[in-house]
């Protein structure tokens, strides 16, 4: 067990933010079978031609289940964190500090690449081939469900403080006695608090686990799956769509956490007037309502809404 402890100061320097390339990571690992791939299958086929030609490999070499070198995952600065932004620093890593995270065992090919002068660039160039090809085009809408994720948590922490916006997090995750306790792993890891707080940084890719920074260039971090991240990829039930419209039911699916306009339009692919029109519809028919959230307004279901999305739709009437 991992225990974060966490005093005063750490709590009022604690932030979210969102990272590209951590999440880029994540899918990598997926495809290369060292976590559960699920939804993504979709993206063999391409992932297999960039290992046949870029040095992806040499990528994959840098990862384990557990582990990643720290330069191909800088921590980010914020939720205004970017691709571009995430790549620059990767690019701008010192020769000696990657060797230094280099294996030492890997196949003939990859080793070449560890060996070569230029291997930051052309570690580089594979992230970029990669992040093209696998993430950039559905990027757009699972940014758009980790900032859904901070806008649903920023609400807990309003109405019941740090404990309730910690609460769900994760199953292994719990505040316990001045800490965040992270279950797992051989005895307990007690982390002390250096008063720069803790970084909280929803992911799209890392379910169904989580992951945890505590060492150097990050700061003490969690990385967590961020709420309703499978209405990117799921399909609405087909007897829902049937009943109320395939976008309609997009929308009620997607609305297990609250979201705006702008985030659900972003999160499906729809256009933003389309969602106005539809979220109009679904509101008169007491299907969702809309809550006031600082400056936005989040649409959220209601308890009917709620049953027509669990509750599967008859085909004829009930006996």
């Amino acid at each position: 067990m991992l225990r974060l402890v966490v005093d005063h100061a750490d709590l009022l320097h604690t932030r979210f933010g969102v990272s590209p390339l951590a999440e880029l990571g994540a899918l990598l690992r997926k495809l290369a079978g060292l976590a559960p791939l699920g939804r993504f299958e979709r993206l063999r086929p391409a992932f297999e031609r960039l290992r046949a030609t870029t040095d992806l490999d040499a990528v994959l070499a840098l990862q384990s289940a557990r582990h990643g070198a720290d330069f191909v995952a800088p921590p980010p600065a914020g939720m205004q964190q970017t691709w571009a932004d995430d790549i620059a620093t990767v690019r701008a890593t010192p020769l000696d500090v990657a060797r230094a995270e280099l294996p030492h065992r890997a196949s003939p090919a990859v080793l070449r690449v560890f060996e070569s002068p230029d291997v930051v660039a052309r570690i580089a160039d594979a992230l970029e081939a990669a992040w093209e090809t696998l993430l950039a085009a559905d990027w757009p809408q699972l940014r758009a469900i980790c900032e859904s994720d901070v806008v649903h948590r920023a609400g807990r922490l309003g109405h019941g403080g740090w404990a309730a916006a910690f609460d769900g997090l994760h199953s292994s995750v719990r505040w316990h006695a001045g800490a965040i306790e992270v279950s797992g792993g051989p005895g307990v890891r007690t982390v002390a608090s250096d008063g720069t707080g803790l970084l909280l940084v929803p992911s799209a890719l890392v379910w169904p686990g989580i992951a945890t920074y505590v060492d150097p260039p990050w700061r003490r971090a969690i990385v967590y799956p961020a709420r309703g991240v499978g209405s990117a990829f799921v399909s609405s039930p087909s007897a829902l769509a049937d009943l109320i419209g395939k976008s309609r039911a997009r929308l009620l699916v997607a609305l297990e956490t609250p979201a705006s306009t702008t985030q659900l339009a972003l999160g499906l692919g729809l256009a933003t007037g389309a969602v106005g029109d539809h979220l109009a519809v679904l509101r008169r028919a007491g299907l969702v309502r809309a809550v006031r959230s600082g400056r936005s307004v989040l649409y959220r279901r209601t308890p009917l809404g709620d049953a027509l999305v669990v509750v599967p739709v008859r085909d004829g009437p009930p006996h």
